[in-house]
């Protein structure tokens, strides 16, 4: 089979996906890549008595197709000796430099290989408390996440993905409020996500009007006391002035906790869609929706199957990775979590037309993700059956709900797929368009303007009028507001910043109502919203019972991936298509 690949996909896969030998020449195409990946992952099949030549054709076939694709390290490194092929990690970080400068080296060497890494610093004493071994006084969380970040930089230089972090602070640290505010300075904490974690306490002392504690975790003693609502307005300013600090919500993470007997969970891995433990990895994975559209309808039988060996894939990559550390291949093998998501949503929604923000997208959206979480399970329940359940399953909530076997402790997520998305030629995860005409940069300082393929099909059929439409979307990014279509074209195409916040919310909350881990959903605002704005989205959020938030002011952070194409980019962008 031929695969098409946009220029920007190509140029992707040849900058970080495919083989090159020691003179830095390609080795490898996309189709080698792809049976490569097949066959390594095929491989841990013999343990178990199966044949590893079917698995490498049924997965192959999955690939090449485009219909599955697993996360950057597993396309990168399958296969090759020493070969890491999770995407996300929570590393632990204690209240001593052995265990800080510990998890340095191993985040070090996760980033190396093309991972993420989240963290929570809650452990740790705030700026200005005693040292008793040395009689001096602390510099606090915030000092040594930039000795995390000033490390992924160092480490990025030389790797072929860029590092990526997310630091994670209860709302009840003494340093919340320099924590909050720390990537309001230029250049500060740049390779980081920051999220503060939530807590119900919070929430309680918002609602009545109450002082709220702020607790030194080494005392375990009140420091002094904070105006909550002052504290979520501080969080919503900073948010909407740089896109950070997102908020994870730790209760509504432990209450779906599946085995809440290994200790409690603190931290996400760096784009929030999955919850770990301590030491804990997770291979990610992501179906493209389009690909299992027939006609106006999806194809349920065929996505059935695909998912059985997406799951399937996934729990083989846990056997076929090799680990960054001992703590780590043991606690990943305990639980054995992998996460299966989608991609491409918005596309299928433009293919079947259906506007976004609209009910009948929400409900669509409901019939996959449910359909997503049964048959994985399922999936997963038949694994077990052949291959054992995960280790801890006695200690987790399956039996408890009637399951008397399941291969893996946590099935489902949704992912951003950022990359995988661009290789597949579809939308990133279950986000809206972007926009209908974006350019994307990438890290050596190239653009390529992209076109969304539905709407240049559309902008054809426009006849006389096509070229203006066309230079409309190039220069808007959107058809809301173009007089040139009719209305209901306008209301199909709705783009990222069309929608309102309480139809992103909407959506995002549909999906989690029935995925195990999170959600990595953005919701975006306008360049002219207010930090009142966000703070009322942080409740929508807490309302909906989200795991976590994350909102986005357009412009609020300088060199962003996607951008509308302005005029100053618009010819540079040209020539990149050409």
């Amino acid at each position: 089979m031929a695969l098409q690949f946009s220029p920007a996909a190509l140029a992707v896969l040849e900058e970080r996906y495919l083989l090159r030998d020691e003179r830095g020449e390609l080795i490898e195409d996309p189709p080698g890549m792809l049976r490569r990946v097949a066959r390594a992952i095929a491989a841990p099949a013999k343990d178990f008595g199966e044949s590893a030549d079917e698995w490498e054709e049924r997965f192959y076939h999955r690939l090449i197709e485009l219909q599955f694709l697993p996360n950057s390290p597993t396309l990168m490194n399958a296969g090759l000796p020493g070969g890491q092929l999770a995407a996300c990690f929570v590393l632990p970080v204690e209240d001593n430099l052995d265990s800080i400068f510990t998890t340095l080296w191993r985040m070090a060497r996760i980033h190396q290989t093309g991972g993420g890494t989240g963290f929570s610093f809650s452990a740790l004493r705030p700026r200005g408390d005693r040292v008793r071994s040395t009689g001096g006084i602390t510099s606090g969380p915030v000092s040594f996440m930039e000795l995390f970040d000033h490390t992924t930089a160092v480490i990025r230089e030389g790797g072929r993905r860029r590092g990526a972090n997310m630091g994670v602070l209860r709302v009840s640290h003494p340093d919340i409020e320099e924590f909050i505010t720390a990537k309001l300075s230029p250049g500060r904490l740049e390779n980081f996500n920051i999220s503060v974690g939530m807590t119900q306490g919070f929430f309680d002392a918002y609602d009545r009007g109450d002082p709220f504690p702020l607790i030194n975790p080494r005392t375990g003693q009140r420091v002094r006391d904070v105006d909550p609502h002052e504290l979520l307005h501080r969080i919503a300013d900073a948010a909407c002035r740089c896109g950070d600090p997102g908020l994870i919500f730790l209760d509504e993470v432990n209450k779906h906790h599946t085995v809440p007997a290994l200790g409690t969970i603190e931290a996400t891995n760096p784009c929030g869609e999955q919850p770990l433990l301590p030491n804990e990895s997770c291979v990610l994975g992501s179906l493209s929706l389009p690909r299992f559209l027939r006609g106006s309808e999806v194809d349920w039988p065929a996505l059935r199957e695909a998912i059985q060996d997406a799951v399937v894939f996934l729990d083989n990559v846990i056997e076929a990775t090799a680990y960054p550390s001992p703590e780590i291949q043991a606690a990943t093998r305990r639980t054995r979590k992998i996460g299966l998501g989608v991609m491409g949503f918005a596309d299928l929604l433009l293919e079947l037309g259906i506007p976004y923000d609209s009910i009948a997208a929400v409900s669509l959206a409901g019939d996959i993700v449910t359909f997503l979480s049964i048959e994985a399970r399922i999936a997963s329940l038949e694994l077990g059956k052949r291959r054992g359940s995960f280790p801890s399953f006695p200690e987790s909530v399956w039996p408890g709900v009637g399951y008397r076997t399941l291969r893996n402790a946590t099935l489902t997520c949704v992912a951003p797929t950022g990359t995988i998305s661009l290789i597949a030629g579809v939308s990133s995860g279950i986000e809206p368009l972007f926009a209908l005409a974006v350019c994307r940069r990438f890290l050596d300082g190239r653009h390529f303007m992209e076109i969304h393929p539905a709407v240049e099909r559309v902008v054809q059929a426009l006849g006389d009028q096509a070229a203006a439409v066309r230079e409309h979307v190039l220069q808007h990014g959107t058809l809301r507001n173009c007089a040139l279509v009719p209305e209901e074209i306008r209301q199909r195409f709705p783009t990222a910043l069309d929608i309102a916040p309480e139809w992103h919310v909407r959506m995002q909350s549909q999906f989690q109502a029935y995925i195990d881990a999170a959600v990595s959903k953005t919701i975006n605002l306008p360049a002219d919203a207010t930090a009142e704005q966000v703070r009322n989205i942080f409740l929508l959020a807490r309302e909906h019972r989200l795991k976590g938030i994350t909102v986005y002011r357009y412009g609020s952070r300088p060199g962003q991936v996607l951008s509308l194409v302005d005029d100053a980019a618009l010819a540079e962008c040209r020539e990149c298509a050409v």
